[in-house]
């Protein structure tokens, strides 16, 4: 049994961590350039001034593409690379770079799947508050007009922010990503609600501009619980668990992240118009005034649920119809960023989010970092080829059992700076030499084009 006919193959990037060109179309400064320059907050005080210079090196790698069998090819735009200082003028020469790149994609017969934001806010807008400031949605919905009048008439795929939760958790609770801040409940509450009504309004724009030629979501992480063991009371709880938010805690740093890191935060207002309850209660005085008003902006018709899964957490039910988080045990295996590897999480993932939200699935991140090695000129990648094949399988029991599964996103198309592991981690199916810029297609790359020529047949 194969996916079905529409099914979409693809591999994703985002611009900071490929581009490079920091000095080219006028483009202004990002927060991720400002923080690299900071001392011991990435590893080995790696930037991204270079990367894997993909803005002068395009058409090698839509090549590449190409040649690995790619139907769809996810990758975002830099906003302070179209709009130097966030807002006002607009940098021609960087929209342009976009609209080759596109044709390039569309040359090859791969379908441009656009990320109007991947965390490289420019540093001006943060200058005025960044996502702390009130006023911010309105650039983003600006932003997102100037990019979907140039490209509109080629691209109808859009996702509008990439993973909410790491700009909130990360970027501003506990200050270990770009721009490095430590936020309190109230002001992290703020910055979610801003991010959820920059979406909302850019949707808008969208549909404004392309009415149904639009297909439009965005690509949350898809934060979930998987059972421990397969019976219905182990599922129910781990049901619950995915939709839960935690409670703040002491309000420390590392307390504060872990609140934010779920899924109904952001899922929740976007696809159903509300705040879960749960968070509202916990959350107590420290929501702002009026939080609520806005959810018929934030609450924009999607055509596809969108989510960034590599990994679960595991829970049993307690016995009297909550849940108790697990340890799936010592012979689990995990990747070079220690993360657990947990092949069914496709599987859980699909089949959640589709029963709450109703909506068809399209995984827009799911990879692997490993220790690759460039011998005699070729990459031999196994435990990749394993990792993609056991998560394929779980997204295709979904598939089989009625879950409507649209696309698959592999993270990423090549090696890139890996924000703060900077240059250490290898997710890519493509080796970079950084060096000298040479594009090696590893093992997988050729594996996941069998993949793809078969429709996902050959996984059995």
């Amino acid at each position: 049994m194969s996916f079905g006919e529409q099914f979409v193959w693809g591999a994703a990037t985002s611009s900071f961590q490929i581009e490079g060109g920091f000095d080219q179309d006028g483009r202004g400064a990002s927060i991720w350039d400002e923080f690299t320059r900071l001392p011991n907050r990435v590893m080995r005080n790696h930037g991204g001034e270079l990367a894997c210079d993909h803005r002068n090196r395009y058409r090698e790698d839509v090549k590449l593409m190409a040649q690995i069998g790619l139907k769809a090819y996810r990758f975002s735009i830099a906003w302070p690379r179209v709009m130097p200082d966030g807002t006002g003028s607009i940098s021609e020469q960087g929209l342009d770079f976009y609209s080759d790149l596109v044709d390039a994609l569309l040359e090859h017969g791969i379908t441009p799947w656009v990320t109007l934001y991947h965390w490289d806010l420019p540093w001006s807008l943060h200058l005025r508050g960044g996502w702390l400031n009130p006023e911010i949605s309105d650039a983003f919905e600006a932003y997102a007009e100037a990019v979907v009048k140039r490209l509109g008439d080629r691209v109808t795929h859009w996702m509008t922010i990439n993973e909410p939760q790491v700009i909130t958790c990360m970027g501003y609770a506990d200050g270990s990503f770009a721009p490095g801040l430590k936020l309190s409940l109230k002001e992290l509450c703020i910055v979610s609600k801003n991010l959820l009504l920059s979406h909302g309004k850019a949707v808008r724009v969208i549909r404004g501009i392309q009415g149904e030629r639009a297909q439009v979501g965005w690509a949350p992480v898809g934060v979930l619980t998987q059972p421990l063991e397969v019976k219905q009371a182990h599922v129910d709880a781990a049901r619950q668990a995915t939709f839960d938010v935690r409670a703040p805690g002491d309000h420390s740093p590392a307390q504060l992240r872990q609140t934010f890191w779920n899924s109904a935060w952001w899922m929740d207002p976007v696809y159903r118009g509300t705040f879960p309850e749960v968070a509202l209660q916990r959350f107590g005085n420290h929501i702002p005034r009026d939080f609520e008003q806005g959810l018929d902006i934030i609450c924009q018709p999607a055509d596809f649920f969108a989510a960034n899964i590599y990994i679960s957490e595991f829970a049993e039910s307690d016995g009297n119809g909550g849940y108790r988080q697990v340890d799936p045990g010592p012979d689990t295996a995990s990747n070079t960023m220690g993360w657990d590897i947990c092949p069914d999480a496709l599987y859980w993932g699909a089949r959640f989010f589709h029963e709450r939200y109703q909506l068809p699935i399209v995984v827009t991140e799911n990879g692997i970092p490993q220790t690759d090695l460039l011998v005699d000129g070729k990459v031999s990648d196994p435990n990749r080829i394993e990792f993609m094949s056991a998560y394929l399988k779980g997204l295709k029991q979904a598939s089989r059992e009625g879950v409507p599964v649209h696309g698959y996103f592999y993270w990423s198309l090549m090696d890139n700076f890996e924000w703060s592991s900077g240059y250490k981690q290898r997710f890519g199916i493509v080796h970079v030499d950084y060096a000298t810029q040479r594009r090696t297609l590893k093992q997988s790359a050729h594996w996941y084009g069998d993949v793809i020529r078969s429709n996902g047949a050959i996984l059995g």
